[in-house]
């Protein structure tokens, strides 16, 4: 399923979006003109992932709520209490500059 976020000129170097379908969230981040989209989950307590702090110069996200980091290009986990990875969602951006992501995911 695929699900408009924004246009590309509205989501800058060094900003975020997040964006639902349905019960489902989903987090794109710009980073240095990269974009990338992960689950607005964190796989250690199902908290609201996108809405911790993030640092572009390590491609990282952390948990607002137990302080886990994730990798905002793999998913993966990198520190506890987490250990699961959080699901990463290709990202693209349309002929008409809209930016999209695919919540059907890529692992």
């Amino acid at each position: 399923m695929e699900v408009d976020v924004c246009p590309l000129d509205e989501l800058p170097p060094g900003s975020s979006k997040t964006v639902f379908a349905g019960y489902q969230g989903a987090c794109v981040f710009n980073i240095g003109g990269e974009l990338h989209a992960i689950e607005d989950r964190c796989s250690h307590d199902d908290g609201p992932l996108c809405e911790g702090e993030w640092d572009c110069a390590a491609c990282e996200v952390v948990c607002p709520r137990h302080g886990s980091r994730f990798d905002l290009r793999t998913g993966n986990a990198l520190s506890l209490p987490a250990y699961m990875p959080v699901e990463t969602y290709p990202v693209r951006v349309r002929e008409d500059g809209m930016i999209v992501i695919d919540l059907q995911g890529e692992g």
